[in-house]
C-alpha cells in the first residue's frame, strides 16, 4: 500500500474513532444515547448525574443534559453544600475562576440545578464553576427558579418514564472577571418526554427585569442556539 493512502486511511480511522469519543463515558445520559450536534467548539465532561458541552472560548455551558424520572426525585432532597470549585479538567486558559464572580453583579447560576441532585457525589459536583453561568441575581432567584426549575420538576413528577432536561444560554451581554467570563443574554430550559415526545421549551432574557419565561418551540430553539439536540 502506498504510503500516502495508508496515512490517509489511518487519519480517517482516527478521525473516525474520535467522532464517537464525545460523551463516551456517560451517553447514557441522553435519549437513545445520542448527543446533540453542533459546529460550537466544546469540551465534553461527564458527571454523575448530568453531563456538560462547555465552550472553552466563553467559559460557561454551552449546554447540560440531565436524565430524570419521578423515581429520583421521590428520593429525598439532600442539603445544599454551596461549596463552587474550579473544574481541574479543564485547561486553565479554558477555566472560570472563583475570583471571576466576585463583585461582578452576577450569580453562579446552575445550569444542572443543585435541587436535582439525588446523590452526595451529584450535588459536589454540581458545583463545578463549570455548571455555571453569570446570570442575574433577581433573575436567578426568582422567575428562573420559580417559573422555570420548579415547573420542570413538577412536570418530570408528573410523568411515566425518562425526561431529559437541557439547559444552557447563548449570546454576549458582555464579560465578567479577569478571565473575561461572557455573560448571556438568554437562557433555555429544553424538556423533552422520551414517551410521548412532546417538547417544552423555556427562554429568559438575562436580566434582573424579566418577569416570566416566554415559551417558544424547539424549532425556533434549534434557529437560536445552532444546536440540533437529536430529538426528532
Amino acid at each position: 500500500m502506498p504510503v500516502r493512502k495508508y496515512i490517509l486511511g489511518l487519519l480517517m480511522l482516527l478521525f473516525s474513532i474520535n467522532a464517537f469519543a464525545l460523551f463516551d463515558s456517560c451517553r447514557v445520559l441522553f435519549p437513545n444515547n445520542h448527543a446533540p450536534q453542533t459546529s460550537i467548539e466544546g469540551r465534553d465532561l461527564c458527571f454523575d448525574e448530568f453531563a456538560i458541552y462547555y465552550s472553552p472560548v466563553h467559559k460557561k455551558p454551552i449546554y447540560v443534559v440531565e436524565k430524570l424520572n419521578r423515581q429520583t426525585l421521590q428520593s429525598k432532597p439532600l442539603e445544599r453544600t454551596n461549596k463552587f470549585y474550579e473544574e481541574a479538567r479543564l485547561r486553565k486558559s479554558e477555566r472560570a475562576f472563583l475570583e471571576d464572580y466576585i463583585n461582578s453583579g452576577y450569580d453562579r447560576g446552575h445550569n444542572a440545578p443543585a435541587a436535582d441532585m439525588r446523590t452526595k457525589n451529584g450535588m459536589e459536583q454540581s458545583f463545578s464553576l463549570a455548571n455555571m453561568m453569570p446570570q442575574a441575581s433577581e433573575n436567578n432567584r426568582g422567575v428562573w427558579a420559580r417559573s422555570v426549575e420548579k415547573p420542570s420538576r413538577q412536570y418530570v413528577m408528573r410523568s411515566y418514564g425518562d425526561i431529559y432536561i437541557y439547559t444552557g444560554s447563548f449570546g454576549n451581554a458582555g464579560v465578567i472577571g479577569i478571565h473575561k467570563i461572557v455573560i448571556p443574554s438568554y437562557l433555555f430550559k429544553l424538556i423533552y418526554n422520551s414517551k410521548s415526545k412532546k417538547k417544552l421549551v423555556f427562554l429568559v432574557k438575562n436580566t434582573n427585569e424579566i418577569s416570566k419565561p416566554e415559551l417558544i418551540t424547539y424549532e425556533e430553539l434549534i434557529k437560536l442556539t445552532k444546536i440540533n439536540f437529536n430529538l426528532d
